[in-house]
């Protein structure tokens, strides 16, 4: 298990233990983490499962595929940080990671 701490805009914070194998996307949506819409199921489809990666986790958590900058243009608030969760795998490399969430999605 990783776990997993979602802060949602307004500093809220929730702890959440995500499963070797499933996306961030899949543990937020099953911890039933506001903010995190996922429309397209986890097909980097969309960016409704937009977040924002905090600068000392980017290393492990790889970086951004072209279908996924392709995706962040329809991403509202995007940063350098910015990550589509369902792209995102959880692993016990990232237990302890850190991710916000932005105001709203698209």
């Amino acid at each position: 298990m990783a776990k997993i701490t979602f802060i949602l805009h307004n500093g809220t914070e929730q702890a959440v233990n995500g499963t070797p194998g499933m996306s961030v996307m899949e543990t937020a949506i099953k911890n039933m983490v506001p903010g995190i819409d996922a429309d397209c199921g986890g097909a980097c489809a969309c960016a409704t499962c937009h977040v924002y990666v905090e600068p000392e986790w980017t290393e492990k958590t790889g970086a951004r595929s072209s279908m996924e900058e392709d995706m962040l243009d329809f991403a509202f608030d995007v940063r350098p940080e910015s990550r589509l969760s369902c792209q995102i795998k959880v692993t016990d490399a990232i237990d302890g990671l850190r991710v916000k969430v932005p105001e709203k999605q698209f």
